[in-house]
Order: structure tokens, then C-alpha cells, then sequence
């Protein structure tokens, strides 16, 4: 039974070896997406500090890889939150997003960080929690750019553009006489 034991030891030493060998690759991307993404949307200096230690390590292409990120299975359980988080929402991707996603995104940033399930329990366990009151900043620049972004929308509709459909119908009928 003892040597069984060993044996399995062995194997499983032998495992976390070779993985350390056989890394994720990195999230290295630019820091230009991230500031094209900041200053699209006008995030205030408090705002993108908060962003910067909570959200962008795993929603952006830009990752700051602490030193226990060297060490297999962590690196990979990592690489493994951050392409899923990116899957979600990338801040390097915003430009990319569509009028309807972009409100969606912040939608859901605004339900994610007020239901308390973002940043990831796993996150916060070495990163420490989402103050209460950052938390309230993030979500009140969310609101505020959803509404910011709805009057742009509304704004680029011109009021006194001719409806196409009343105009046509209106020529048909005008033709009938």
C-alpha cells in the first residue's frame, strides 16, 4: 500500500514538472486598445484607477502577471479566467462593439459589480475585494455613460428628415388622382 502511495506521488510530481514546461500563452497586448477604450468613453482619473486594479487584467488584452503566475496549474487556471473574461467583455474590443453592445456591456458590468460577482471571488481572494464605495463610482460612470451614449443616439436622429414611408404613400396617393 505504501509504495501504491509513492508511486502516485511520483506520477503526480512528474505531472507538475512537465506542466511548469508547457505555459499558456500570455495576455501581452498593447496598453493603446485600453486607452483608445478610456478615452472613447471618458473615464474620469478615479475611474480608470479602479478599473485598472480590478477589471483589466482579465478584460483586456493587456495582463499584469503577478509572480505566482509562473507556477503550473495557476497559470493555466488564470489563462483559463481571462480568456473567459474577455469572452465577456474586452475593453479591447470596445471599438469593435456595436451601439447595442456597448449599452449591453455596461448593462451587464452595472449587474455583474452590484450582485457582488465581479471581480471573481477567486480574484479577490489575493487582490483583496471591491471596496463598497469604488464599487458605487464604477457603477455610477456606467449609468452615466449609458445615458450619455442613448443622447448621442437620439441626437444623431434628425427630427426633420422626411419618413421615407409617409413620403412614399403619400406620392402614391397623389398619383391615384
Amino acid at each position: 500500500m505504501l509504495t501504491k502511495i509513492k508511486n502516485i506521488f511520483i506520477v503526480l510530481l512528474l505531472v507538475l514538472v512537465i506542466t511548469q514546461f508547457l505555459r499558456p500563452e500570455k495576455n501581452e497586448g498593447s496598453y493603446d486598445s485600453i486607452a483608445s477604450f478610456e478615452e472613447a468613453t471618458g473615464v474620469s482619473a478615479e475611474v480608470k484607477t479602479i478599473l485598472q486594479n480590478n477589471c483589466y487584467d482579465c478584460h483586456s488584452n493587456t495582463t499584469r502577471y503577478p509572480w505566482y503566475m509562473q507556477v503550473s496549474p495557476v497559470s493555466h487556471w488564470m489563462a483559463y479566467h481571462i480568456e473567459e473574461g474577455k469572452e465577456h467583455f474586452s475593453v479591447s474590443e470596445w471599438e469593435f462593439y456595436t451601439d447595442k453592445q456597448k449599452d449591453r456591456k455596461l448593462e451587464e458590468l452595472i449587474e455583474e459589480v452590484e450582485g457582488k460577482e465581479m471581480p471573481l471571488q477567486s480574484y479577490t481572494w489575493i487582490h483583496g475585494e471591491l471596496p463598497n464605495q469604488d464599487a458605487e463610482k464604477l457603477m455610477s460612470w456606467a449609468k452615466e455613460l449609458r445615458e450619455k451614449q442613448k443622447e448621442v443616439k437620439k441626437d444623431t436622429l434628425d427630427p426633420k428628415e422626411p419618413n421615407t414611408a409617409e413620403t412614399d404613400s403619400l406620392s402614391t396617393d397623389d398619383s391615384a388622382q
